[in-house]
Order: C-alpha cells, then sequence, then structure tokens
C-alpha cells in the first residue's frame, strides 16, 4: 500500500502528514514527492525515514493514492499521469474543482459523488468546506435561497511567506512580501485575484463550489474574502435565506448532530467559536446562531475552522479513507 504526497514540505504537506498518521495510514510506505530542490530532503512518516523524490519518480512508483498539494500547475499537469497508472488523485488545488466530470468532495455531504471510474477528485476551498459543512443539513431541511458570507481567513491559507511576513512585521523586521500590504493590525480584503465582475477568485470560488458540492444551481451566494493578522484559522459571518421557516432550537438540534461539526453556541457564558479555539482541531465549529429579523425566514450564524485541517489536509485524508473503505485502490 503506497500514497504519495506531491508537495509534501509545504505548509499543508506537512499537516497532511500528520493527519494521516492519526487517521491509519502510517503504516502505508509513503512515496514523498517535491520540487526539485527539495530532492533527498529526509522526510519522517509512521516512524520511518522516506528522502523526498521528484514527481516524476512518484509516478513511477505507481502508488494507489496520490494526495497534491503543490498547486494548480503542478496538479494540471501531473494529476493525469498518477490517474493514468490507475491511482486515485486528490487534488488540493482549484485546478480541477469545476470540471464537470470531476467530483468536488466533502465526504460527511457527498462522497456518493466518487464512482469506481472516478480518479481524479478535487478537494474544495477551505473556505467553502467549514461553510457547507453546517449548510447542508440546512438546506436538506429548510431548502437554501441566499448565502452572504464574509471571511476573516488566516495568513496561513496563503503559504509560509505570508506567515513570515506576519510575524516579520510584528518584530519590525524587513521581510519578503506575501501582501501588497502590511498584514500585522490591519485588514486586508483582497484573497486571490481580481475578476472583471469586481470580485476575487475567493469570492468566486465560494459560490461556485457551493452550489456544486450542495448540487443545487439555484443557490444565490454573495461573498466578500479578507485577509487577518490570524495564524491558524478561517473564520465565516454567514446570513442565510431558506425557502421555509425554521425553529431556532431544531436548527441547533440539527447542527449538534451533524457529523464534523461542534455547536459552540452559549452568549451567556461567553461561549462561541474562535481560531485560537479551533486552530490544531479537525472539527467546523458554529456558534452566535440567531434569527435575522430584518428578513424573512433568515438566519445569522459564525463558522470556524482550521484552514490546514479540515479546511484542506482533513478532508483530503478523509476522502482517501473512504477510498479505502468503498473503493479499493488498485
Amino acid at each position: 500500500m503506497k500514497i504519495a504526497v506531491v508537495g509534501v514540505t509545504g505548509l499543508v504537506g506537512s499537516v497532511m502528514l500528520k493527519v494521516l498518521e492519526e487517521q491509519g495510514f502510517g503504516n502505508w510506505e509513503l512515496i514523498p514527492a517535491a520540487s526539485e530542490k527539495s530532492v533527498g530532503k529526509p522526510i519522517e512518516f509512521g516512524g520511518k525515514i522516506y528522502p523526498a523524490v521528484t514527481v516524476e519518480d512518484a509516478v513511477k512508483a505507481e502508488p494507489g493514492i496520490a494526495i497534491f498539494s503543490a498547486g494548480s500547475a503542478v496538479s494540471l499537469q501531473w494529476a493525469p499521469r498518477f490517474a493514468e497508472k490507475n491511482c486515485f488523485v486528490i487534488d488540493n488545488s482549484s485546478a480541477w474543482r469545476m470540471r464537470p466530470e470531476v467530483p468536488l468532495v466533502v465526504p460527511e455531504i457527498n462522497a456518493h459523488a466518487i464512482s469506481e471510474t472516478t480518479r481524479i477528485i478535487a478537494n474544495p476551498n477551505c473556505s467553502t468546506i467549514q461553510m457547507v459543512l453546517v449548510l447542508a443539513p440546512l438546506h436538506r431541511r429548510y431548502g437554501l435561497k441566499r448565502v452572504v458570507v464574509s471571511t476573516y481567513q488566516s495568513v496561513s491559507g496563503t503559504g509560509v511567506k505570508a506567515v513570515q511576513q506576519l510575524f516579520g512585521e510584528r518584530r519590525n523586521e524587513t521581510v519578503e512580501k506575501a501582501y501588497p500590504y502590511p498584514i500585522d493590525l490591519n485588514l486586508i480584503p483582497h484573497g486571490g485575484d481580481f475578476e472583471e465582475n469586481g470580485y476575487t477568485t475567493e469570492e468566486m470560488k465560494l459560490l461556485n463550489e457551493t452550489r456544486k458540492i450542495l448540487e443545487h444551481d439555484a443557490i444565490n451566494v454573495t461573498a466578500t474574502v479578507v485577509r487577518v493578522p490570524v495564524t491558524g484559522g478561517h473564520s465565516e459571518s454567514v446570513n442565510l435565506e431558506f425557502e421555509n421557516d425554521f425553529v431556532l432550537a431544531d436548527v441547533k438540534a440539527m447542527l449538534s448532530q451533524t457529523s464534523g461539526v461542534t455547536l459552540l453556541d452559549n452568549p451567556s457564558e461567553n461561549s462561541y467559536p474562535m481560531p485560537l479555539y479551533a486552530q490544531g482541531k479537525d472539527e467546523v465549529f458554529v456558534g452566535r446562531i440567531r434569527r435575522d429579523f430584518s428578513q424573512k425566514n433568515s438566519l445569522n450564524l459564525w463558522i470556524v475552522a482550521d484552514n490546514l485541517r479540515k479546511g484542506a489536509a482533513t478532508n483530503a485524508v478523509q476522502i482517501a479513507k473512504y477510498l479505502t473503505g468503498a473503493i479499493k485502490p488498485c
């Protein structure tokens, strides 16, 4: 049993190895793939040391599963090569997400989208994953009409360079910039690249990916993405409008029973989700649940999750676990 991690030396790649061990893959043979400059770097996994190899050598090793976290360009070039070897590819980039033939999967919601013939599976955007995990049961019960979401996204979602910029600024050092402006003591309403419609690519992902995962193109979604000086954990203020009315107690009961979701909603004790609390955990936390009195059938939520775990590594590994249980890798 072989599993490849492409982009193994990156921020998500390192978390991926940790989650793989936690989820029972430590006895699998690891094929750690990285860029040319990292080839030969020792990678510890499952109590063993593996030297990092090129992506081409990882293909030749013929793993049963390959998890990609190396950017869209690498995924577009190499994912088909792994798939040709009958390997299941789980890709964490945006390269394949909106391809009609490629399932975009959050296992608790739509693992059924993976078939016997599937070879490339897309891991959704981190902000999408945590939001749809909360939205899915509510949509099934009440019928979603509209979603208005503002994100407060950790700099770790941009990568190591962004984290280094934040802490470099706090030390008053001159550092290489991941953002065009200071991030410490600041907020940057800019995630991804701006499109002609004035929205960013990160904002459009929340629209397009939510519709695909929930299998409902009529849901209206509008988003504003903001980077905040936090090192781990994305937060989202979400306003929902439903086709049908709800009872608040039923909403809370439903979410408290949803797999992968933890209800943290006790205002009288100042209990609510925060990135500081979510960091290092796999659950999606939801709180500040309250009716929106300005619009009928409407609800406000506050959703927080560790973007490197459930927002990336954990979701990908959960897909891998599904494959080993429901569909046996060759």
